[in-house]
């Protein structure tokens, strides 16, 4: 039932549609697409009874475990043994950025491109632990080329452009409600990314797996480039899912309200899984501890370490994740050419969909204000505003621990090659001022 597509192909007097869509479709596992459109494959909503999250609390930090798993996790990074995955396929659109996501200058004082916060965070622990961190990328069809040279052009920020690995995420089509294939503005099909889950597969399909198989890489540390907060390849983490022996971890917060828009981690029987935000229904959204408090607060900041053994079956046929299907709204081409918007099915899948796949996961707690401060609008929370509003507190914060005094409406700001976190910034006491009375940056 795809007639209006073939009948474009064969169409002489239009050979450019034609080749477009032809290269298009070669991209398309059209087994999929045909499995989904019969409802085959599609995440479906859990019945039954949930339950928190069995969660470490942000205080295991300072436990005496904690220490072995940080060292554990240095040691790891130090063999070699871990790479670091960002998802970084979004545009700075709704940011008034007119590029990748990744260029947009997210820093109080500096101004620094989120690529550039961590790229020094990678060169900081690259420097530390003696040795390159393998660091992949994944762009998307829009925004990779612009992103290569984003990086070409800034000398990678001083790290070893060999360990710096570019792959490309996967596209898929969208549908007419009907179950056609609708067509671009351009003239191809239309296509949309197929979600920060999609990482898998491309991971599988450009290489990069094999290339960290043949590196002996074991753990994946992956992150969304939207939150300047990550800790990028944090040790305590890459230790603590390595000495647990699990296959897939999370980082959580804890929600600042009910409805707040993030997915929360839960478990339902031995099984850990996601509840996105939008999925939640108020049973389950409004649920109290018998305290009153918050029942589901274990809100997911989408920073995680994967075995990779385990990153490869996902990538694989066998444990493929499900495709969550939404329907929006899309300017496509018309019967006559014409530009028409209309009502079409996109398929999307997310990396939080193998946490039920997996044998054994952990879930681990850590401070808002430390570690996430994301960038998704223009405008109020989760803005570049509020965004630098808490990279400033954090520095702060370090600073103060460490004795230095900071005036009330003064903005600091730390980079990664100075101090990675507070401990690092501790051991350069003596060369920190007592009191800072104006906004300092300190690379």
């Amino acid at each position: 039932h795809q007639d209006h597509v073939a009948d474009m192909i064969a169409d002489p007097s239009a050979p450019e549609v034609s080749r477009r869509i032809r290269a298009d479709l070669a991209q398309v596992d059209l087994d999929l697409v045909e499995r989904l459109m019969r409802g085959e494959g599609l995440a479906v909503q859990r019945d039954g009874h949930v339950e928190p999250a069995d969660v470490l609390p942000w205080t295991y930090a300072c436990s005496p475990e904690a220490v072995a798993c940080r060292k554990e996790g240095l040691e790891l990074l130090e063999r070699g043994k871990v790479a670091a995955v960002m998802v970084a396929g979004g545009q700075g659109s709704r940011l008034g950025h007119d590029g990748p996501k990744g260029c947009v200058r997210a820093t109080p004082l500096e101004r620094k491109s989120l690529f550039r916060v961590f790229s020094e965070q990678v060169l900081a622990l690259s420097r530390r632990t003696g040795r390159d961190i393998p660091w992949f990328i994944m762009t998307s069809r829009e925004n990779d080329a612009p992103t290569r040279a984003f990086f070409e052009s800034n000398g990678f920020f001083g790290l070893n452009a060999s360990a710096v690995h570019f792959f490309v995420q996967g596209m898929f089509p969208s549908l007419s409600l009907d179950g056609k294939f609708l067509l671009s503005s351009e003239g191809g099909v239309f296509l949309n990314p197929d979600g920060h889950g999609g990482v898998f597969r491309a991971l599988r399909i450009s290489g990069c797996l094999d290339l960290m198989r043949d590196m002996g890489i074991e753990e994946i540390f992956t992150f969304q480039v939207d939150n300047p907060l990550v800790k990028v390849c944090d040790p305590l983490f890459i230790g603590l899912h390595h000495r647990r022996g699990a296959q897939i971890s999370s980082k959580v917060v804890r929600k600042t309200s009910f409805d707040e828009k993030v997915g929360v981690i839960v478990k339902q029987g031995a099984r850990t899984f996601l509840v996105e935000y939008s999925d939640m229904d108020d049973t389950l959204r409004y649920a109290t501890a018998p305290d009153g408090t918050m029942l589901h607060w274990a809100g997911s900041i989408a920073v995680h370490v994967i075995d990779r053994v385990f990153a490869e079956h996902v990538a694989s046929r066998d444990g493929a994740l499900p495709y969550h299907r939404a329907v929006k709204t899309i300017r496509a081409m018309g019967p006559d050419a014409s530009i028409v918007t209309v009502d079409g099915v996109k398929f999307e899948t997310f990396i939080f969909d193998a946490l039920p796949l997996a044998r054994t996961s952990v879930t681990l707690e850590v401070l808002r204000a430390e570690e996430f401060a994301p960038i998704k609008n223009a405008t109020g929370n989760d803005s570049l505003e509020s965004s630098r509003a808490l990279q400033v507190a954090r520095h702060v914060s370090w600073l103060t621990s460490a004795g230095v005094r900071v005036a009330d409406g003064v903005a600091v700001e730390i980079s990664p090659l100075f101090a990675y976190d507070a401990d690092d910034l501790m051991t350069k006491r003596s060369s920190l001022p007592d009191v800072i009375s104006r906004d300092t940056y300190f690379g």
